[in-house]
C-alpha cells in the first residue's frame, strides 16, 4: 500500500485552537481572494481549504454559524447544494479529476476539526491516489480478516 503524505496538515493539527470561526470570519470580510472564497451568497459560502487533502479541496458551509445538519433550513440546503454543483463543475474544468469525495464530519469523534460550524468537504480525486478513508478518518481499509492474513503469513514463513 502506498502512503499519502500530507506534511502541511501538521501545522493545522498543532495549531492552537482559535476561538474565532474561520468560516464566519471569511463570511464577514469584504475581501474574498485573501480568504480563498470561491462563492459567497447570503445563505452559503464556498472556500478553499488552506490545509487541503488534494488540490482543489473546497469547503461549502451555511453562512449561519450552526453545527447541526438538522438545523439547516430548506433555502440553506438548496444554496449549499447549488454551490456544490458549481464548485464541482469548476473543478472538473480546472483540474480534470477522475472523481470526487463529498464529506461531512459531524462531531469530534467523526473527525470534525471545526465542530461548531457545519461544512461539507469537496475533495477532487484522481485515478491512483489513495482512498478517502485514511484522509478523513485516519482509517485504512483492510481487504482481509486478520485471521486469514495471519494464516497466509504463517504458511509462507515455513
Amino acid at each position: 500500500m502506498e502512503i499519502l503524505w500530507a506534511p502541511w496538515r501538521v501545522k493545522y493539527i498543532k495549531k492552537i485552537k482559535n476561538k474565532t470561526c474561520f468560516l464566519c470570519k471569511a463570511i464577514k470580510e469584504k475581501t474574498n481572494r485573501k480568504n480563498f472564497v470561491l462563492i459567497k451568497t447570503k445563505k452559503a459560502i464556498s472556500i478553499l481549504n488552506i490545509y487541503p487533502y488534494n488540490n482543489g479541496h473546497t469547503l461549502v458551509a451555511p453562512c449561519r454559524h450552526i453545527g447541526s445538519l438538522e438545523k439547516l433550513t430548506p433555502p440553506e440546503i438548496e444554496e449549499i447544494f447549488s454551490q456544490i454543483n458549481k464548485v464541482i463543475s469548476a473543478l472538473k474544468k480546472a483540474f480534470r479529476p477522475s472523481g470526487f469525495n463529498l464529506g461531512l464530519n459531524i462531531g469530534k469523534p467523526a473527525g470534525a476539526g471545526l465542530i461548531s460550524h457545519l461544512h461539507i468537504h469537496i475533495v477532487p480525486r484522481w485515478q491512483g491516489d489513495t482512498n478517502f478513508m485514511p484522509l478523513l478518518n485516519s482509517t485504512k481499509i483492510i481487504a482481509q480478516a486478520l485471521e486469514e492474513t495471519y494464516k497466509e503469513i504463517k504458511k509462507n514463513l515455513s
